[in-house]
């Protein structure tokens, strides 16, 4: 009985698998995945004879919906972000995206998911022109309450890059973390308060800012290692460098092959076999 219910598990999910990713044409014909491409806006599907096949355009008019399991992208990326490979999981995003918005009208496309996702990205990853000429298209979306408090830290987060009010963005800050426990949102809040008190030159609070990322929101990999890369550059201007050193040491191996390891071993090279200074105050803020 256990080797026919697995049996039938097996045959349910591998019949599940067949069954996705594929356009439904209104007379009920699943085109799938590798039986198409695409050639600008038009789908070109392939259809094979025996050992022949031929090709031909589909009319969009014909297309009823997509049959489309969630993007693989959108996880993708995010393991990209935890290996600080951002370039990699925006280019990844972005080709999703381009495949999505070909089919915006059609029910069943990922459009709007990965769109949002794409530009959260950019925004974590520190493209902030793009973002900042993305959001107007993203505030027209119909949001989730979910992707309107990510919405609200992305704004957050371009308030903290283009004013001085310092005071203001740090009482929002503490209203968000107040209004969730989601992980995914402390991490991104912050990494936030952390850089406003890093311009203010505040460095131990900025250090102990940015260290929260790692030490009590570790799930978010995405955001640990820029987390850590600045909290060894606080170390820096706090003059304890064998401190930094080990820190920018710990990224350059954990993220090999990446601009964050990249970086580190730069900043580990300016302060090579520097000990640390006895410890001073931070600069009062302007």
């Amino acid at each position: 009985m256990l080797r026919y219910s697995l049996f039938l598990l097996v045959s349910m999910l591998l019949s599940s698998a067949a069954l996705g990713q594929a356009i439904v044409l209104k007379d009920g014909t699943r085109v799938t995945e590798n039986e198409f491409t695409m050639d600008g806006n038009n789908i070109v599907r392939t259809v094979k004879i025996g050992d022949k096949s031929a090709t031909t355009v589909l009319p969009w008019q014909n297309i009823s919906y997509l049959d489309w399991p969630e993007p693989v992208e959108l996880l993708e990326a995010k393991n990209l972000m935890a290996q600080a490979k951002s370039e990699e999981a925006i280019a990844m995003l972005k080709k999703s995206l381009d495949f999505f918005q070909k089919f915006e009208k059609v029910e069943g496309n990922w459009y709007q998911p990965v769109f949002f996702a794409y530009v959260e990205t950019l925004s974590q990853a520190g493209k902030f022109e793009e973002t900042i000429k993305l959001i107007p298209q993203l505030r027209a979306l119909s949001l989730s309450p979910e992707q309107k408090m990510t919405l609200r830290i992305i704004q957050l987060d371009i308030d903290r890059q283009t004013s001085t009010e310092y005071t203001s963005i740090l009482a929002e800050a503490n209203n968000i973390l107040s209004d969730t426990v989601d992980s995914g949102v402390g991490a991104s809040i912050w990494m936030i308060i952390a850089d406003i008190h890093a311009k203010k030159k505040e460095w131990e609070k900025a250090l102990m800012a940015y260290l929260r990322i790692p030490v009590f929101y570790g799930t978010q990999m995405q955001r640990v290692p820029d987390a850590e890369l600045k909290a060894g550059q606080m170390l820096v201007k706090m003059k304890r460098y064998a401190d930094a050193q080990a820190i920018f040491t710990r990224i350059a191996d954990s993220y090999k092959g990446s601009a964050i390891a990249e970086t580190a071993a730069k900043e580990k090279a300016a302060i090579n076999g520097m000990k640390n200074e006895p410890e001073q105050e931070d600069a009062p803020s302007k």
